[in-house]
């Protein structure tokens, strides 16, 4: 390569062009208020329409699978002995040496003792490697520190803090076993109204758990597709929910995931004869063009970041053009872009 020469962006072909003013800073009340694009899978044109038309998009015999994960408040604010401030954000509530993420973290030493605000301590004992994930020792439960003082772990491209609504509203209302550094958002748009009436329509509802991790705050490299792998992620499906779904198939009702994390659970569960099956594991599932879905028949998703994984693995099942052609009629038609934003029905 000539010096000076540009480098070829392998991701470039997943941009598209978001003006600031369409992300979403704060949720729409009701959730299911918010918009939702409608895009068949057969090639039929999209429609505009909102969450709470759910209940009339889907039909009786289907099934929801949704990520029942709930958020840690993760973010802790500290101090240094020299006064600086300093940001933790925990990646885990489990363990002696915790990793986390530091803010700065240029300046920290191995074994400096930072001061929590709200109280307790944290040591830190592995300064950040190539990901950026550091190490700290808590004087006290990491769990009772963030009850204490975690603020919610808000995206960044909010761009503002966190409020005391977000505890809330940053959870999905089924929201169950703590682990994740971030909401799945899809699941955010339910209210128990809404659960109410898909039942009654005759739509499913079951979850999957998946701790969502430092994989959301990377950005891509060119290594991530040459490897085909994200970081890390545990997940879990309870026996139930294989029960519903392989009964959904048995009838020949449509297994709609809520959200690219439950995509990812369901995709790494499911056997070479096409069972999924109750357990545990981790994934490093990278889903994008071309992929065989072995389980879903359908995505419910918020829109994404350009470049990122998410968008890869909604373009692998809807089409990368006509996923991206979707994007730019959102864009134009003012919709709500990210963690906060109006969302997308693939079936």
């Amino acid at each position: 390569m000539l010096r000076g020469a540009p480098m070829h962006d392998p991701f470039a072909e997943w941009d598209f062009d978001l003006p600031d003013a369409h992300i979403a800073r704060y949720a729409v009340e009701p959730r299911d208020s918010a918009r939702l694009l409608v895009l068949p899978l057969d090639g039929s044109p999209w429609s505009d329409r909102h969450v709470s038309d759910l209940p009339d998009l889907l039909s009786a015999g289907d099934l929801l699978v949704a990520n029942d994960t709930r958020v840690m408040p993760a973010r802790l604010r500290a101090h240094r002995v020299t006064g600086g401030a300093v940001e933790i954000f925990l990646l885990s509530a489990d363990g002696d040496d915790v990793p986390c993420l530091l803010r700065p973290a240029r300046r920290l030493a191995v074994g400096e003792v930072l001061s929590l605000v709200g109280g307790g301590t944290a040591t830190l004992v592995a300064r950040p490697d190539d990901d950026g994930v550091g190490r700290v020792r808590l004087d006290l439960p990491a769990a009772e520190l963030m009850a204490r003082s975690g603020e919610m772990p808000l995206p960044p491209y909010l761009g503002r803090a966190s409020e005391e609504g977000d505890r809330t509203r940053y959870q999905t209302v089924f929201s169950g076993p703590v682990g994740s550094a971030a909401a799945p958002t899809a699941g955010l748009h339910f209210t128990p109204e809404l659960l109410a009436r898909l039942a009654e329509r005759g739509v499913g509802f079951a979850t999957v758990t998946l701790h969502v991790g430092i994989g959301t705050f990377r950005k891509l490299h060119p290594e991530d597709l040459e490897r085909g792998l994200l970081h890390p992620e545990p997940w879990s499906v309870p026996q139930a929910t294989a029960d519903a779904i392989a009964a959904t198939q048995a009838r020949g009702g449509r297994v709609i995931a809520v959200g690219t994390t439950s995509t990812r659970v369901l995709e790494s569960a499911v056997g070479d004869d096409g069972v999924v099956r109750a357990g545990m594991g981790v994934t490093r599932l990278f889903v994008r063009p071309p992929y065989d879905f072995r389980v879903i028949d359908g995505l419910m998703t918020n829109f994404h970041l350009p470049k990122s994984s998410l968008l890869m693995l909604v373009g692998a099942l809807g089409g990368q053009d006509r996923v991206l052609d979707a994007y730019r009629h959102a864009v134009a038609s003012g919709y709500r872009f990210f963690s906060y934003g109006d969302a997308m029905l693939l079936t």
